[in-house]
């Protein structure tokens, strides 16, 4: 479709007659950000190496911005930043990003603000021999993101960071993402994802097995919502009684429900008036999702 940033067509890559990658399809489209997930080996990092044209395709098709992976259309709309970035240890941080704005012809001055939003502006003038794995993995994102790529693929971008620099990271692709380039990000780091991402897709064994927004893939799962009822003191048995099941823990009653129940349960734990301090509801996350579908696969295989 010409709106897609990326079209992903029935792709599927062998190696040595084991398949990598089996039928892969889907279309991202502008300013989405997509978290593509996976265990180790489930065609991740092959499926990113076929839409840069760093590897043949054995059957199907890939579009990047509607040319050929590898393309010259291609190369110059998209950026990559894989799990592990190297940088010659002797050059400053500035001198790293003049040397890539160079090499994409664009303006060094502009590329330099790219070091301020990753937070290196002080770390600018030092050499790259002196940085952590977080400040390297920083470094790397801001040569990425040079020229206003409108196709952005990172591999683990939060690799090594700590906390603060992670959000700062998710805030960097949130913007980007406003700006209209699409976002496709590999990461293990399932939690962070949750609100950070408009869609997911889950890899297993080389197949998509999932495809789709959280909420809906919540639906897809059938996975039930747990509720956590706060009591007051000494009244979670008559709570847990009352309600006709649930786990006691101290003050709080815990039972699991479906979605088509959970109004109805929420209505019961009312009904108890002041026994009832608090309910904190929690859907299945993103972990609970993406193990279920990746289950669903190897029971199948």
């Amino acid at each position: 479709m010409t709106n897609s940033t990326l079209s992903v067509q029935s792709l599927t890559k062998r190696f040595k007659g084991n398949i990598a990658v089996d039928r892969v399809s889907f279309e991202l489209k502008p300013g989405e950000r997509v978290a593509l997930l996976g265990h180790n080996g489930a065609g991740k990092t092959t499926l990113f190496k076929m839409v840069l044209g760093f590897l043949r395709r054995d059957s199907g098709d890939v579009s990047v911005l509607g040319c050929a992976p590898g393309s010259n259309p291609a190369r110059q709309g998209t950026a990559y930043l894989p799990e592990s970035v190297a940088f010659s240890s002797a050059l400053t941080g500035e001198e790293v990003i003049r040397f890539y704005a160079r090499l994409k012809g664009e303006p060094s001055a502009r590329s330099l603000e790219l070091l301020e939003q990753v937070g290196l502006a002080d770390a600018s003038k030092r050499r790259v021999g002196t940085y952590s794995k977080g400040m390297r993995q920083r470094l790397g994102l801001a040569q990425a993101l040079i020229g206003n790529p409108k196709l952005v693929l990172l591999d683990e971008p939060t690799t090594g960071l700590d906390p603060i620099s992670r959000q700062n990271v998710y805030q960097l692709i949130g913007e980007i993402a406003q700006k209209g380039a699409t976002v496709l990000l590999s990461s293990h780091a399932l939690t962070e994802l949750e609100a950070r991402t408009d869609r997911i897709l889950i890899l297993s064994k080389g197949q998509l097995v999932a495809d789709d927004e959280l909420g809906k893939l919540r639906a897809q799962a059938g996975l039930p919502i747990r509720l956590k009822v706060w009591t007051k003191p000494g009244a979670a048995q008559e709570v847990a009684a009352q309600l006709g099941a649930g786990r006691m823990n101290g003050r709080s009653v815990e039972l699991d429900c479906g979605t088509d129940d959970k109004v109805r349960k929420l209505s019961a734990i009312s009904a108890l008036g002041n026994l009832v301090e608090d309910v904190d509801v929690h859907p299945p996350s993103l972990d609970d999702v993406y193990r279920h579908f990746s289950n669903t696969v190897q029971k199948e295989a």
